[in-house]
């Protein structure tokens, strides 16, 4: 018999083994039983690394800031997409600059035409456009002053008063005023017109008028203004004492409303709901909990999305989350604005989305877009629709990207079609495919 080496046999010991090892793996039953638990939890997080990996932001373009968000929802939303198949139609063209919209009647808009201050009918249905209404006021139409905005009284049926904001003529310089006046019957004029609140003091500047009206469940008025934006009139944006950089309450007369914050503060303005605004272009009530939403301009970056709390600072040009046009910081960057005080911006667009106008989706006629806010983008151009969870901006879209329009107006119809007006004179009506 042949003798075999202990290190020969040795080797063949570990072969055998290592063979039976392998047949054993082979066995799928044996093997699934063993690892199902495991692969499973490897699967789902897996499955969770990889969801968070992609979750890709609605903005795509650098930031132009170094600013880091309070929180991680307040900028640089999660994009979503609109599954609803829409149809796009451009129902008017040719117009002037379209800065404000009002539904007063099924499927007819008033609308103002910012540097020729016409007000205009058109009719949604067919795109029928009136002959500019008679009795509008005179107005400053330099840069970005001229007629604004439009809306009409809540018993509109009875008194058929309508009010508009437009940039006035004063002395000393130009302002945001308030006025309204009685639509005609044949609908071809304003008869009384008269200015029933002027955002003093003037300025002999043509920039940031705000100018945005809407009415609350009180049959009030809340105003939106500009601080005018050069350094050092944008100052008074923190100044009680002066009527810029403010969201205003008013009466339909132009008297301040009495539950106002500083009603009872003598130094300060009694019509001052909220202060420290840059420049406020869109305001709506969220019908979820029936809060004041504003958008404003920032600087470079910066654009802020806030809800207004009466009586609250939002920090201009104290805080911003933007710099200035030339890159320098604005007051040495301090952008966090709890920490000064002030209230913190919902959300912040960087760069810019430069918003205007805006309009929650108040209707189910698109189920998907319900309570959700759609706000006009002047530069890029686009349509933002913003998805809101308790205060919270959960998902950015941007809607019409390829027509190269400003968007200057959102406004939601009674039927549930979203109507966009822009500075290049065109109305669109987005509405589901099929409708």
């Amino acid at each position: 018999m042949p003798k075999v080496s202990s290190s020969r046999l040795l080797f063949f010991t570990m072969l055998i083994f290592v063979l039976a090892l392998a047949a054993c793996g082979n066995d799928d039953s044996t093997s699934e039983e063993a690892t199902t638990d495991e692969s499973e939890t490897a699967t789902e997080e897996s499955a969770d690394d990889s969801e968070t990996a992609t979750e890709e932001s609605a903005e795509t373009e650098p930031k132009v800031t170094e600013f880091e968000p309070a929180f991680p929802e307040q900028t640089r939303a999660p994009k979503v997409e609109t599954e609803t198949e829409l149809n796009v139609e451009v129902v008017a063209e040719g117009l002037d600059v379209s800065w404000g919209m009002e539904e007063f009647d099924t499927n007819r808009l008033l609308v103002t035409q910012r540097d020729s201050a016409e007000l205009l009918i058109l009719n949604l249905e067919d795109g029928s456009v009136s002959d500019p209404i008679e009795g509008t006021p005179e107005v400053n139409n330099e840069d970005q002053g001229g007629l604004l905005d439009v809306t009409i009284a809540p018993d509109f049926d009875e008194s058929r008063l309508v009010f508009m904001t437009f940039s006035e003529d004063k002395d000393d310089g130009t302002l945001t005023a308030v006025g309204k006046g009685v639509l005609s019957e044949d609908e071809t004029s304003l008869e009384d017109f008269e200015v029933i609140f002027e955002a003093e003091p003037a300025y002999d500047g043509t920039l940031h008028y705000g100018g945005r009206i809407i009415f609350d469940e009180d049959g009030n008025l809340f105003l939106t203004t500009g601080e005018r934006s050069d350094d050092p009139i944008r100052e008074r944006a923190q100044d009680l004492d002066a009527y810029l950089g403010k969201v205003i309450h008013i009466t339909q007369d132009g008297e301040p409303v009495d539950s106002n914050p500083f009603i009872e503060d003598e130094d300060a303005l009694d019509g001052i709901y909220s202060y420290g605004h840059r420049n406020i272009q869109g305001v709506d009530f969220n019908p979820e909990t029936g809060d004041l939403w504003i958008v404003e301009f920032g600087p470079q970056a910066g654009d802020e999305l806030n809800i207004i709390e009466p009586g609250s600072n939002y920090g201009w040009p104290t805080v911003s989350y933007g710099i200035e046009y030339s890159g320098e910081l604005i007051n040495d960057g301090i952008s966090e604005h709890e920490a000064q005080g002030f209230v913190e911006p919902v959300y912040y667009w960087d760069p810019t989305s430069a918003p205007s106008g805006m309009s929650f989706y108040d209707s189910d006629a698109i189920p998907e877009w319900e309570n959700n806010l759609f706000i006009g983008g002047l530069a890029p151009n686009y349509i933002v629709r913003v998805v809101i969870e308790d205060d919270m901006i959960v998902g950015e879209e941007r809607l019409l990207t390829d027509e190269g329009q400003r968007f200057r107006d959102i406004l939601v119809t009674e039927d549930g079609a979203l109507v966009a007006a822009t500075d290049g004179g065109m109305i669109y009506k987005v509405t589901a495919a099929g409708e």
